[in-house]
């Protein structure tokens, strides 16, 4: 995660060390993320990892707007110490009013369903503690503290882990989400005690948040369009009677989520470094070479799940193992060509910003339609391979652009193609 920084203080990074440490905050979450999916599928039954992922699903959902929303905004602000307290203060005081009226719901609507419902009922209760310690991410990345970020996540990490490997084998899903919430709360203690000095004072203004034009409007439907439309449509998989569907391929996302670290890494630190790069042919030439180095990493990711013994993979991921092993094929071949896409969606941000939302538009409902066509016609796996084919087009239609922008600067008395 990256963004403006502001004033950061006495206690702000510079330089490298701030990357390094951003880049290893990035890791310790993304690393949460997968360790929460791969412990809960070896101490689930299949049925019961099924209805963990889809109430984790709905969690990933609830994130990505937040931090859409709130968030990736924050990061944006300029200014001095006093602004960007005040920034920080008012991002974390509407995500807590927000993470409770939206926990309230979830809980309500999971108290009227049957007693499956009950995980949904303990994700409402522990989403403010969640999402208020990711929040806090995004103002130390403002804040110029990314090591501040890295000790509140690093011990989320830690806690995670200690926390859901103390529960039993067979433990209800209600059971997982609730001790993995609960799991977060001394990551937010020490995010709260490391927030404390540099936001004493601030005012908190949550109206900032409702007022027309607030950039996080824009940047929650590119997240809906861009990532969380397909997150949606795997939800509603469980939704029409095909749970198994969602825990399988939600159980082959874990086992490529050192990936997502890789692509979420590009696109927060790819932006500043190609700008200096100049010229529109060296960002192509760069972002080219990248995603052929994505691309090959997630074939080679995928080929080493298929080439290990099969027990090895049980041993990650329990009885959700064989179900999970048949996507393995279109599971590789989705990372492989979502390499591709990352890296022109890339180029578009960095030459000409406004190329990338039609993109999302278009082919992340593509991609929705091709995931419900492939499951009707071979369940999980065709799912699967529904949502390799849309990655596909995502990524050539984004490489296609990516061409017409550099004939149009290429063109005699064109102007510069920049600008957000």
């Amino acid at each position: 995660m990256s963004g403006a920084r502001g004033g950061g203080g006495s206690g702000a990074l510079a330089g490298r060390t701030a990357a390094v440490a951003s880049v290893l905050d990035q890791g310790a979450a993304g690393l949460t993320n997968i360790l929460v999916l791969v412990l809960a599928a070896r101490l689930s039954t299949v049925a019961g990892f099924a209805e963990f992922s889809m109430v984790y699903l709905v969690f990933t959902v609830a994130l990505g707007l937040f931090m859409a929303y709130v968030g990736q905004a924050l990061v944006l602000v300029r200014g001095d110490a006093g602004t960007v307290a005040a920034a920080c203060r008012s991002a974390l005081g509407f995500t807590a009013a927000g993470a409770c009226a939206t926990g309230a719901a979830l809980a309500a609507v999971g108290a009227a369903l049957p007693p499956g419902g009950r995980a949904l009922v303990a994700l409402g209760a522990v989403l403010p503690v969640v999402l208020l310690q990711d929040a806090a991410r995004y103002c130390f990345s403002l804040l110029g503290r990314p090591h501040h970020a890295l000790a509140a996540d690093g011990l989320r990490l830690a806690s995670t882990v200690a926390v859901l490997a103390a529960q039993p084998a067979g433990a209800s899903p209600g059971r997982l989400v609730l001790a993995w919430g609960l799991a977060a709360l001394p990551g937010l203690v020490v995010a709260a005690l490391l927030l404390r000095r540099p936001l004493a004072g601030a005012r908190t203004e949550l109206r900032r948040y409702l007022r027309r034009g607030h950039l996080g409007r824009r940047f929650a439907v590119e997240f809906a369009v861009g990532n969380g439309s397909g997150q949606v449509a795997v939800l509603c998989l469980g939704l029409l009677g095909a749970p198994l569907a969602v825990g399988a391929l939600r159980g082959a996302s874990a086992l490529f989520g050192p990936l997502n670290v890789f692509f979420g890494a590009a696109n927060g630190f790819g932006p500043p470094l190609l700008n200096r790069l100049g010229g529109g042919r060296s960002v192509v030439r760069v972002t080219l070479l990248l995603g052929c180095a994505l691309a090959a990493a997630g074939a080679a990711w995928g080929g080493v799940w298929w080439l290990l013994p099969d027990g090895w993979g049980r041993r990650v991921l329990g009885g959700t193992w064989p179900a999970v092993a048949a996507l393995l094929p279109a599971s590789a071949a989705q990372y492989t060509l979502m390499g591709l896409g990352v890296s022109a969606l890339l180029t578009l941000r960095v030459l000409s910003p406004r190329e990338t939302l039609p993109v999302q538009v278009v082919f992340s409902l593509l991609s929705v339609a091709l995931l419900y066509a492939g499951f009707a016609a071979g369940g999980a796996a065709g799912a699967a391979w529904g949502l390799a084919a849309g990655s596909g087009a995502k990524a050539l239609a984004a490489w296609v652009r990516v061409a017409r922008v550099r004939r149009r600067a290429d063109a005699p008395g064109a102007a510069a193609v920049a600008g957000p």
